[in-house]
């Protein structure tokens, strides 16, 4: 197998315009090839979608998913270019797809890893520079280990890194790109929000041992 070195990665990018990972991954899936890298790249819509996500995406809509037994819901907001592409089939798929997402992602918070506020980084800095397993360890080594934990944590948390459940083998944000690029205009996952039902409500439990035991009290 065809070893896939930055420079080859840096090649195709040059040659696409499309992303670091995407063209990693397309490399990967091509056992190195770059004209079929770029014929993959192009089959995706991936290359034409990077293109145009320079663009402004002011139209779009709001879609809703309500789980089976209406105990998880989700809002969330796609944009795209233009209103008649946002009243188009392949948009609302995709913009019912991404809603179901956010419902079976309950550690998901962010659109995308670069909208984590940097006190949540430091905060899972902070946490994984004090595990036990570390101590002892040069700190450079310490630093480049936290490194790679905390990217890994990052990307949990970001609705776009994650693999998409009708195709794990596939993240919702290479899902995008490829509607993307079938549609020709960009598209942009703007903001969500997930309820669940009761959630932050104080429930008093009832301790019926307790109330068994008053019961009897008074009885007696």
């Amino acid at each position: 197998m065809v070893a896939i070195t930055a420079k080859l990665v840096k090649d195709l990018r040059d040659k696409t315009g499309a992303g670091m990972m995407d063209c990693k991954k397309a490399l990967a899936e091509t056992s190195g090839d770059v004209e079929k890298a770029i014929q993959w790249l192009r089959q995706k819509g991936i290359a034409s979608a990077e293109k145009k996500s320079g663009r402004v995406a002011a139209e779009g809509a709001v879609g809703s998913y309500i789980h089976t037994g209406s105990r998880v819901g989700v809002l969330l907001e796609l944009n795209c270019e233009t209103d008649f592409v946002a009243r188009g089939e392949k948009f609302q798929g995709l913009l019912k797809d991404l809603a179901m997402q956010v419902a079976a992602c309950p550690n998901v918070e962010y659109v995308s890893v670069d909208d984590i506020p940097d006190d949540i980084a430091d905060k899972e800095k902070s946490i994984e520079m004090g595990r036990d397993d570390l101590s002892g360890k040069p700190e450079q080594i310490k630093e480049k280990i936290v490194e790679g934990r905390i990217g890994k944590r990052l990307k949990e948390l970001a609705l776009l890194e994650q693999p998409f459940i009708r195709d794990s083998s596939s993240s919702v944000g290479e899902l995008v790109k490829e509607v993307a690029g079938q549609i020709g205009e960009n598209i942009k996952v703007r903001r969500f929000t997930r309820y669940t039902l009761g959630e932050g409500i104080d429930v008093e439990e009832a301790d019926f041992a307790s109330e068994v035991a008053s019961m009897t009290d008074i009885k007696n």
